[in-house]
């Protein structure tokens, strides 16, 4: 699929590598000098039980692929589904979108900020249709009275997102392949100006806002194929908690079992 927004060569060439690579690698290595985050730095997230491991084994084992695991939000999520968090494999837009609703309901709890996360299909209808394709996406919910809101891109086969922070009237562009995406940023500043004018009636002062693409070294890049969906949602979760992001790449395989229990049982660990 094609979003109206175009990924590099370098990064398809990458992508398209076989996406095993050992943690030993030079690749790896040099990502994580790259993103200097010490491991005393990092969240400390307690470990699955052995229940809890017993439980996302069953859920990767074989079965219906169409056998519904968990359903919540007008959304389904399939054992199908389920299976692109395997490690390796690349996470859908249904694992997402779910995901995005658990960030939501969570962050509803006092001490969160308040969060909407748009879902998956909302970037592509409004290049295909502009503003008048998704005016309606936002009927039930006022976005200038979140403190911040998620947008996540889908490039060809590469999962990104964009965080606006309404409290700081900034536009984040965050890719774990290092691009820049700038043209994104200002694409959703037009649409959150448009918003404003048919919502309010008011006109954003552009040179109040700020639009900028996170640089390679500023967070977390992945050095296989495979993780961009994950790093995507581990993104949206640190920032809508409004904590900083230290998690590395060897996370990710336990990032994948966590959000297996997590949309099993529909809650955030």
């Amino acid at each position: 699929k094609q979003y109206g927004a175009e990924i590099s060569e370098g990064v398809l060439s990458q992508l398209h590598l076989p996406p095993v690579l050992s943690r030993k690698s030079p690749a790896f290595g040099a990502e994580e000098e790259k993103f200097p985050s010490s491991e005393k730095a990092v969240e400390h997230f307690a470990p699955l039980t052995e229940a809890m491991e017993r439980e996302v084994i069953a859920a990767f084992d074989s079965g219906e692929p169409d056998e519904i695991m968990s359903s919540a939000f007008k959304l389904k999520v399939t054992r199908e589904d389920i299976h692109t968090l395997r490690n390796l494999c690349w996470l859908n837009d249904e694992v997402i979108n779910f995901y995005m609703n658990l960030l939501m309901e969570r962050n509803k709890k006092e001490g969160y900020p308040a969060v909407h996360a748009f879902s998956t299909f909302f970037y592509p209808k409004l290049i295909s249709g502009g503003y008048r394709a998704v005016t309606r996406w936002t009927k039930d919910v006022d976005l200038f009275k979140q403190d911040l809101i998620l947008v996540p891109i889908h490039l060809r086969v590469h999962w990104t997102l964009v965080v606006i922070d309404v409290r700081k009237k900034t536009i984040k562009y965050f890719d774990s392949m290092g691009q820049k995406q700038d043209k994104i940023c200002k694409t959703l500043f037009q649409y959150l100006q448009e918003e404003s004018r048919a919502k309010r009636n008011l006109e954003l002062t552009s040179s109040e806002w700020t639009l900028y693409s996170m640089e390679s070294h500023e967070i977390p890049q992945q050095s296989n194929g495979s993780d961009c969906g994950v790093f995507m949602c581990k993104f949206a979760d640190f920032i809508s908690r409004d904590k900083p992001i230290t998690f590395t790449e060897k996370h990710m395989p336990d990032f994948r079992r966590r959000m297996v229990w997590e949309i099993i049982h529909q809650q955030l660990l």
